[in-house]
């Protein structure tokens, strides 16, 4: 019987992951895609957006949303039986795709592909690490103690054992393709200074692409028979040798508010919100009056990037509704506040 192949997206929040996928879903001719979305949040957010991709393939029944915690810490209640049920199907999919949330470790994931349940039926194809090309560039990740003390004396909230920071770590330890996204807001030297900066880290044979908009060829991201589950050796984990991985460093949120009747000025008070509240993501939905579509708005620190996708479907209630993701301790009220002022009409 033919192994399923199965392809684990993962990278930091906001990178592109949901575009990436998109982007296969549509362009993935001849292969009959399943996928599974783990979201941090409490909204489907993600699973909307690639449901409204306006795609044949967009099947309701092939894209199946896990939010009730993060896939590497659910994998036994979660994960495993989501996976079978799929592979059980009368006409199962000819590939999954699995899109982690931001927080996931892939590890644990590769690993529950070695459970006698689903070992004889599916296989990991490969492992894919999508990366924010800006936000490294800045040096958000890196390892390098001396550029880590650089930024610890230019903002003392800056810490050391930045769990973010061995998240990526990890990501990256772990993956077969490096997707180097958002090039497009590099320069030629920074981006040269990020391909070698990279390189530096990854294991031997892995390759590295640069993307804009998520944009990589089905056959590239897709057939890398890396046989994954038999090369947990080759993959080392930090969170192996500590023992635990902990999701309470973070929390996110729902706001709900009305109409935007003017979208350039909710996208400047959204970005003035973000920074002022160090908010790390906010993805969501807008009623805009006047269109009869419905706007997505994905925010990964103050840069904030809007489109319309799918009309608003008969009988469905117009609204606005936004998650807002970032370390524990946000001011929720003082956020919603602000960001349900921006949905509002101006008065002045």
């Amino acid at each position: 019987m033919r192994r399923i192949p199965a392809t684990i997206v993962t990278g930091f929040l906001g990178v592109g992951k949901t575009r990436l996928v998109r982007h296969l879903m549509a362009t993935a001719s001849g292969h009959r895609l399943a996928i599974i979305v783990n979201e941090f949040g409490e909204l489907g957010i993600d699973r909307e957006v690639l449901l409204g991709c306006g795609d044949a393939t967009c099947g309701e029944d092939d894209i199946v949303e896990l939010a009730n915690g993060c896939l590497c810490c659910t994998v036994a209640d979660d994960f495993l039986p989501t996976l079978s049920r799929l592979i059980d199907r009368p006409e199962p999919p000819g590939h999954i795709v699995i899109e982690t949330s931001g927080l996931a470790l892939p590890k644990p994931l590769v690993q529950a592909f070695a459970w006698p349940e689903i070992r004889t039926r599916t296989t990991v194809d490969g492992v894919i690490a999508v990366i924010d090309a800006a936000a490294v560039a800045s040096g958000r990740f890196a390892d390098d103690p001396e550029a880590v003390a650089r930024q610890r004396a230019a903002d003392p909230a800056i810490d050391h054992d930045n769990p973010l920071e061995e998240v990526f770590t990890d990501q990256l330890a772990c993956a077969d393709l490096v997707i180097l996204n958002k090039t497009d807001l590099l320069d030629p030297e920074q981006l040269i200074g990020l391909r070698r900066q990279l390189g530096s880290r990854l294991r031997p044979g892995v390759k590295l692409v640069a993307s804009e908009q998520g944009r990589v060829a089905p056959a590239v991201a897709l057939g890398l028979v890396a046989a994954a589950e038999d090369d947990l050796a080759a993959r080392p984990s930090l969170h192996e040798l500590e023992g635990e991985h902990d999701h309470d460093d973070f929390e996110s949120f729902v706001i709900d508010s009305g109409p935007v009747p003017d979208i350039g000025t909710f996208r400047a008070r959204l970005a003035a919100v973000i920074r002022a509240h160090d908010v790390l993501r906010v993805k969501g939905f807008v009623d805009v009056p006047g269109r009869d579509r419905r706007q997505v708005v994905q925010a990964v620190g103050d840069r904030v990037q809007q489109h319309f996708d799918r009309l608003w479907l008969p009988g469905e209630t117009r609204a606005t509704r936004l998650v807002v993701i970032g370390k524990r301790g946000l001011d929720r009220t003082a956020i919603a506040a602000g960001l349900t002022a921006a949905s509002m009409a101006l008065e002045d």
